[in-house]
């Protein structure tokens, strides 16, 4: 696809500044501007690569000020950065717009499944199932029975998506993501083995929630695992059985939360945090990386090591941490004067 910088600047409601009929077909980056390619310009520390670059078109902010020549067609708008962003949506749009369904897909006969979507090849979409409109499933995704997915959801490739889960509206499920598998549920027995206990319940993902590449939700013993509505979960994440994660809430790499927590609404968590089981996390807390999070977490909290505490009180233990060694020399040489007192 070609687009002239006219184009552009009519969708970004922008301004041409050189050639309006000059043409671009990709994206990228200013520092490495290539002929034919569009790129932006938003921070300061970049501004010298724009006297150099190849790129042909560079979107920048209405006053920026120009300190030499330039030989990309420059379209100027009020923010250069979220007019990327848009940019970069419109591209995906265009590139990962797909529809109909492959000859090789299987779709029981008892699913119900829009006539408006996209299903890839090796797709397994089981009886009693439900998909809704404008919904993308790119190849080698299971749905098993009694699934119900909304409204534009996108399934990318590989994913696996037990019976009974529930996906909202406007979903993203990256590949690798399982939801529904049986919760980590086993009682012990007076013979130290270990009998499983069954998992009844389901999943169920509220609107505009996104997970990263192989993470998973664990289905419920009973009742239901629950991603609340606009919540963002990173890659190789691990939700327990019986969890809620509340509103908005965004949860980077590698982090787990153990079985019948709560978490609340817009709370930031950071990578490879652990949050134990049977605990209650509140809203708008900041779990800081590496953290473990053993006991309750109060509203606009702020936790930092292992086990988590107040940030405050964290760093103060971790200036007096550092000066241990100094400490130690000290303590040893007054024992040292104290012997020889002693001695004498």
């Amino acid at each position: 696809m070609e687009f002239t910088a006219q184009q552009i600047a009519s969708l970004l409601e922008g301004r041409v500044e050189g050639d309006e009929n000059i043409k671009v077909s990709k994206l990228c980056k200013i520092e490495q501007g290539e002929k034919n390619g569009l790129s932006f310009l938003a921070n300061p520390k970049y501004n010298h690569y724009l006297y150099d670059t190849n790129a042909s078109i560079v979107i920048v902010n209405e006053d920026f000020v120009l300190e030499g020549k330039v030989s990309p067609t420059l379209i100027r708008v009020k923010d250069s950065y979220s007019s990327f962003a848009k940019l970069l949506s419109i591209y995906n749009e265009y590139r990962f717009n797909r529809k109909g369904i492959s000859s090789l897909a299987f779709i029981d006969k008892q699913a119900n499944v829009d006539k408006d979507i996209y299903v890839g090849e090796f797709v397994v979409i089981e009886k009693y199932s439900k998909v809704g409109k404008g919904c993308k499933i790119y190849p080698q995704v299971y749905i098993g029975e009694n699934v119900t997915i909304g409204e534009n959801v996108t399934i990318y490739a590989g994913v696996r998506i037990y019976h009974d889960t529930v996906i909202g509206n406007n979903c993203i499920l990256h590949s690798g993501v399982v939801l529904g598998a049986d919760g980590f549920g086993f009682a012990p027995l007076s013979d130290g083995s270990f009998e499983k206990i069954a998992q009844i319940g389901n999943v169920v993902l509220k609107d505009d929630v996104e997970l990263g590449a192989n993470t998973t939700v664990d289905r419920s013993t009973m009742g239901s695992t629950v991603i609340e509505k606009g919540t963002k979960i990173d890659n190789l994440c691990q939700i327990a059985h019986n969890v809620t994660v509340g509103q908005s809430t965004a949860m980077s790499a590698q982090s787990g939360i153990a079985g019948s927590t709560s978490v609340g609404s817009n709370c930031f968590i950071g990578g490879q945090v652990g949050i134990s089981g049977h605990i209650h996390v509140g809203d708008r807390v900041k779990i800081g990386a590496k953290a473990g999070v053993i006991s309750q977490v109060k509203d606009d909290s702020a936790m930092f090591g292992y086990p988590a505490t107040n940030a405050r009180s964290y760093m103060k233990s971790f200036i007096l941490f550092e000066k241990l060694p100094q400490l130690e020399k000290r303590i040893s040489e007054l024992e040292k004067q104290l012997k020889e007192k002693e001695n004498r």
